[in-house]
């Protein structure tokens, strides 16, 4: 490590807004390998041979490495210093992104998703830790995390862009070739101008009983639900992986609250705000990436849009995302508890989202989608930022890194539950649909019709369960988040239940 790594505590870093910079791009390639991916698996699945019952492990093996090993890699960044691991975190995922685009068979493809994921997983709560620990004023802290909500809400949208681009226009590997040159730029920069507060590791030995608890719990809850969305609910192996993730996560809880030094100290999720935000975003990541998934396949095979057309149809919901948290979010962050940012933004999104439950074949652009996805932006962009900020706010130095590897869970574990969720949904909605109105259907293009009629029929049954997903995150957001705008209010009570009196001052990081 070079000597300007380390500054003394207390004196802000002249270089925090350079290292803002290089710390988006990373989570700029992160939330948009996401999406990237999914445009070009069709492409993908044919030139490498990948049969359809294997083809959702070129999602699945990244979601597993990634979800699993994230409060593992909010640990080490806590240990062994979040620069280090964030630079280390984005070399092995551009080395891994390599071997992804240069991959010949299905097992290549595979291996290099597990290994992305494992990379992304170091890498994801390194980053948001160097803004917690960088960025100490209240103003300032409300701009630097409006830049990094909007991008952690409206990357995967760009991924969509970016993807149909590189799929239709070059080649499917492109997806993974992109990702190089953005991690070099963002390690160099990263190693050259980042200085982390002196005092904020977490030097305790690694709780080894807690890593392969949680690491197990959260890899079977995520691989449930995605077989799930193939296999079916009430199939034997699914049942097996949420009883296993149960009782793995409860033996996790009860390890953690006895250990000396625990992989997740529980002070971190028991306070009501953090566990409020936590609890929230999740709900909300839930309803938004499934409709992603839906949105995209209405647009290409509903509508008949190309993959890049279908990218450039969200740019009204990047757009709303990036007002809503850099002008909105990022304004009124210092002047109003985080809770009336959260909810009322949760609830604008609610609204979007019923907008877009009037989808019918023949639904025009700009009469539906276009306002729907707007407000969804809007909402999302708003409730993120003071999320992202206060997920961190007021945590020991110490806990930076596990705190923010727990917004990325709840992101992470969210993602994979909404698309298993929804997706099933959807699913038995279209099934009962084409059943029931297939008989009158007599020429093969009125078949048609019906199948097409029964796809919009179920994307339309699921968003209206994603409504009442962001309604409850409103409530949530409410309810349980009571801390006061960043600057000195105090709330009454904690989540622990001891009764006490929580500050939540400017958000100075204790060493």
């Amino acid at each position: 490590m070079s000597e300007t790594a380390v500054k003394a505590p207390g004196v802000p870093d002249a270089g925090r807004w350079k290292a803002l910079v290089f710390i988006a791009l990373a989570q700029l390639m992160v939330v948009l390998d996401a999406t990237i991916v999914n445009i070009a698996l069709p492409s993908a699945q044919q030139d490498l041979g990948i049969s359809d019952g294997n083809r959702q492990w070129v999602v699945t093996a990244y979601a597993l490495a990634f979800g699993g090993l994230l409060l593992f890699g909010g640990r080490i960044a806590d240990l062994w210093g979040r620069k280090r691991t964030f630079v280390t975190g984005l070399a092995g995922f551009a080395v891994a992104s390599a071997l992804g685009g240069a991959a010949t068979n299905e097992a290549m493809m595979f291996g290099s998703r597990a290994l992305q994921g494992v990379f992304g997983a170091l890498l994801a709560p390194a980053a948001l830790s160097l803004l917690a620990v960088m960025f100490t004023d209240a103003k300032e802290r409300a701009k630097a995390f409006g830049i990094y909500g909007a991008i952690a809400g409206g990357g995967g949208a760009v991924g969509l862009i970016l993807g149909g681009f590189l799929t239709e226009y070059l080649n499917w590997r492109w997806t993974f070739f992109v990702n190089i040159p953005f991690a070099i730029v963002a390690a160099a920069g990263a190693y050259l101008v980042i200085r982390e507060p002196q005092g904020g590791r977490n030097r305790s030995p690694l709780d080894i009983p807690g890593v392969i608890l949680s690491t197990l719990g959260l890899v079977s809850l995520v691989y449930g639900f995605t077989r799930a969305e193939s296999n079916g609910w009430s199939d034997g192996l699914t049942v097996g992986m949420f009883v296993a993730a149960a009782v793995l996560l409860l033996a996790f809880v009860i390890v953690e609250s006895r250990v000396k030094a625990p992989l997740l100290p529980l002070r971190v999720i028991t306070e009501r705000n953090r566990g409020g935000i936590y609890l929230s975003l999740g709900l909300a990541i839930i309803a938004m990436f499934g409709l992603f998934l839906f949105l995209t396949y209405y647009l290409q095979v509903v509508k008949g849009y190309t993959p890049v057309k279908t990218g450039f149809a969200f740019l009204p919901m990047i757009a709303g995302m990036i007002t809503g948290s850099t002008q909105i979010g990022t304004r009124l962050m210092t002047r109003v508890a985080p809770r009336l940012l959260m909810g009322p933004g949760f609830l604008v999104a609610a609204v979007g989202m019923l907008l877009l439950t009037q989808l019918e074949i023949n639904t025009s652009y700009a009469g539906v989608l276009l306002p729907g996805m707007l407000l969804l932006g809007l909402g999302m962009g708003t409730a993120f930022m003071p999320a992202m900020s206060m997920a961190t706010m007021g945590v020991e130095a110490r806990d930076a890194g596990v705190a923010s590897a727990m917004v990325n869970t709840s992101q992470q574990v969210g993602g994979a539950i909404g698309t298993a969720l929804l997706n099933t949904i959807a699913a038995s909605a279209t099934t009962s649909y084409v059943a029931d109105h297939i008989g009158g259907a007599t020429s093969r293009s009125q078949q048609q019709l019906v199948q097409l009629q029964g796809q919009v029929q179920g994307y339309t049954s699921a968003i209206w369960f994603a409504v009442g997903i962001l309604v409850a995150a409103a409530v949530i957001a409410l309810t349980f988040i009571n801390a006061g705008r960043p600057g000195g209010t105090t709330v009454t009570g904690s989540a622990a239940g001891d009764g006490a009196e929580d500050e939540l001052p400017v958000p100075v990081v204790a060493h």
